[in-house]
């Protein structure tokens, strides 16, 4: 509104006073300041004290030729490949059901808990004191409550949420080069972020029970792996937890091969209201599990909040890495953590997430299976955000997600899922992501076209 105002000013042209641009576009005078600020902060208009708000001279970029093709010949191979972490068709219009990505819709996010304890954490005398490069030792309690199992909070380091501490943890464990096992299908994040550190991710299928121990230890056996990364519960994208008498087996196979286990918890606290497996780290007696979760799935994207716990040795490579990426996670965002599951509004939120997570995973299913009666979901998941769902095999789930996104319902093709080749065509769902049952029903019957 205010950029257009602009637009037909032209440099040094004063602007209509914030009473009078209050009236014309009946908004609020908080509205007008923070467009005004933006503008400011951009450099397109400057505010004098007194006199009012003017249009600043617009500079003049000259044109220059930049000829960057010598860096294509350094840069080598050492590129980093993110197109995993997204496949949309195309551009994506307002109109559309968006059931892909991995957050909550901002309905399921406690919002304003959010704004209260970010207003809190600001007043604190020491909010913008350098924080320990640890992460603060209350919030690091917090999720050694999380991981139980015995942790202190001197086995805990707080990171920038959970694709950091993947980053993190790929680096810290495993050499460029080596190679890592992973579940056959997996993370996309998880197999980009083990890519970006060097590491050959190689595939260890899972079936309806989690991952196979059987198949785990031959998969060591040929592989010379040192690091197995998983998502025991609620896995990511199949919301497959790993059955009770497979999880300690796997524990003893990464033990017995000499190497480490990335359990990835991402989902500890999106369960549907059923009791909610132990991690691995509760089976494991000598630092065999390097454990990961963060407070982003159930709170918002931007709490970039997560943890890593680990014994030993690799806690002080988890560290050192930490420090050199970049010092510390910022303070105000550590003490706004505190300050949400500190609250007695946090509970609350997980209670109520807990039931409108199994509403609507419920909803999709019963609505897909009127739809599209030949696409099947193998097992409704009991916790998570995601619903996995196998196609016929003559329909390619590539071209399926690319007509469902024309029908104006976004999904996730399976292929980037997969290390290397693929088994069968899928689309993942992120019921999470819709504002509620009506819209998963609405998704549902547009797909029922394809």
């Amino acid at each position: 509104m205010l950029r257009t105002v602009v637009q037909q000013l032209v440099p040094g042209d004063k602007l209509p006073s914030s009473r009078e641009l209050i009236e014309r576009h009946h908004v609020g005078p908080g509205t007008v300041s923070r467009a005004i600020a933006q503008l400011a902060a951009e450099g397109v208009v400057v505010t004098r004290p007194g006199s009012g708000t003017y249009v600043a001279p617009r500079p003049q970029q000259p044109e220059v030729a930049i000829d960057t093709g010598w860096q294509t010949v350094t840069l080598a191979d050492r590129s980093v490949d993110a197109r995993a972490l997204g496949d949309s068709s195309g551009p994506i219009p307002d109109s559309a059901i968006r059931l892909d990505g991995g957050y909550l819709h901002p309905s399921l996010q406690p919002t304003r808990a959010l704004s209260a304890a970010l207003a809190r954490a600001a007043r604190r005398p020491d909010a913008w004191d350098r924080a320990p490069a640890n992460g603060l030792t209350p919030l690091r309690t917090v999720f050694a409550r999380l991981a139980g199992a015995g942790v202190t909070a001197d086995d805990v380091l707080i990171t920038a949420g959970g694709q950091s501490a993947l980053s993190i943890a790929f680096r810290a464990i495993a050499g460029p080069g080596s190679p890592v096992l992973v579940e056959s299908p997996s993370y996309p994040g998880a197999l980009a972020a083990a890519r970006a550190a060097g590491l050959s991710p190689m595939p260890v299928p899972i079936d309806q029970h989690g991952l196979r121990p059987d198949l785990l230890e031959e998969a060591f056996a040929r592989s010379g792996a040192r690091l197995l990364y998983c998502q025991p519960t609620y896995q990511n994208p199949t919301g497959t937890v790993l059955a009770a008498d497979r999880r300690r087996r796997v524990v003893e196979v990464a033990r017995a091969a000499g190497a480490f286990i990335l359990e990835d918890d991402f989902a500890r606290l999106l369960g549907h209201g059923a009791s909610t497996p132990k991690p691995l780290l509760a089976d494991d007696r000598d630092g065999t599990v390097v454990y990961l979760t963060s407070l982003t799935k159930p709170a918002a994207p931007s709490l970039r909040i997560g943890a890593l716990v680990a014994r030993g040795p690799v806690l002080e490579r988890l560290r050192a890495i930490r420090q050199v990426d970049d010092f510390f996670v910022p303070r105000p965002l550590q003490e706004a953590a505190l300050e949400l599951v500190g609250s007695p509004g946090w509970d609350r939120h997980l209670r109520g997430l807990a039931i409108a997570l199994r509403l609507r995973s419920r909803a999709l299913v019963t609505a897909l299976a009127e739809a599209q009666p030949e696409w099947s979901v193998v097992s409704p998941p009991t916790g998570g955000l995601h619903l996995w769902v196998r196609l016929p095999s003559d329909l390619d789930e590539t071209a399926a997600a690319a007509e469902a996104q024309r029908l104006g319902v976004v999904v996730s093709g399976s292929r980037r899922y997969f290390a290397t080749e693929k088994a069968g065509s899928w689309l993942r769902f992120n019921f999470a992501a819709a504002a509620d049952a009506a819209e998963l029903s609405t998704a549902a019957r547009r797909l029922a076209r394809i």
